[in-house]
C-alpha cells in the first residue's frame, strides 16, 4: 500500500458538546454499545473556565466546562463528550450542507439492527438504508443518515463487499475489524 508516511497515525477522537452528558452517554450506549472509559471533569470538580481555558480551547468568554467524558465505540476513534455552560449558548442547527464538521460515521455489520437500536435509543432516522453511491458501490454496501437527540448527524455505514473503486487502486480506506463475540 502507498499511504503517505507521516508522524500522524490516525484520528484519535472527535469531540461533541452536548446539553447533558449522562443522557448523551446513555444514548451512545443504547444505540452503539459505546462504553464510558473515564470522566476527565465531573460536576463535583471546579469547572474549567476563565481566560486561560478560553485561550486553550477557543470557547466563548464566560464558558464553564462542567463535565467531560471519553467514550469508546468498538474498534475505532473515541468520542469525547463535553458539557459546557455559557450565557446565550446556541443549540446545534448545523445540517450536512453547512460548512464545517457535518457528521461522523459508525460502521456496522447489520445496518437494520443498528438503525432500530438508534431509533429505540431516541434518535431520528432519515431515509434508508440506501445503496452506497458511485465508486463506493458493491453488493450489500449501504449507508443511512440519522440524527442524535441533541442534533448531531451520524452516518450508519456497512460495506461488506469490495468497493467499486478498489478494482482500480491498491489503496484502501480503513475498515474496523469485526468485534469479538462475548
Amino acid at each position: 500500500m502507498n499511504y503517505q508516511k507521516t508522524e500522524v497515525r490516525a484520528i484519535d477522537h472527535i469531540g461533541i458538546t452536548v446539553p447533558d452528558i449522562a443522557e448523551a452517554a446513555e444514548f451512545l450506549e443504547k444505540a452503539f454499545g459505546a462504553t464510558a472509559i473515564y470522566d476527565n471533569i465531573v460536576p463535583a470538580d471546579e469547572p474549567t473556565q476563565g481566560p486561560d481555558a478560553e485561550a486553550k480551547l477557543g470557547i466563548a468568554k464566560g464558558t464553564a466546562v462542567v463535565h467531560m467524558r471519553m467514550m469508546r465505540i468498538g474498534d475505532g476513534a473515541c468520542i469525547e463528550l463535553f458539557e459546557m455552560k455559557v450565557p446565550g449558548q446556541r443549540q446545534q442547527n448545523i445540517i450536512p450542507s453547512d460548512i464545517g464538521l457535518q457528521h461522523f460515521a459508525v460502521y456496522t455489520d447489520d445496518i437494520e439492527k443498528t438503525k432500530e437500536k438508534f431509533l429505540k435509543a431516541g434518535g431520528r432516522l432519515l431515509k434508508g438504508p440506501n445503496d452506497m453511491l458511485g465508486r463506493e458501490g458493491g453488493e450489500g454496501n449501504q449507508f443511512m443518515y440519522a440524527v442524535t437527540p441533541w442534533g448531531t448527524f451520524v452516518e450508519l455505514i456497512t460495506y461488506p463487499s469490495e468497493l467499486e473503486i478498489e478494482k482500480t487502486t491498491v489503496l484502501r480506506r480503513w475498515k474496523p475489524q469485526p468485534g469479538k463475540e462475548e
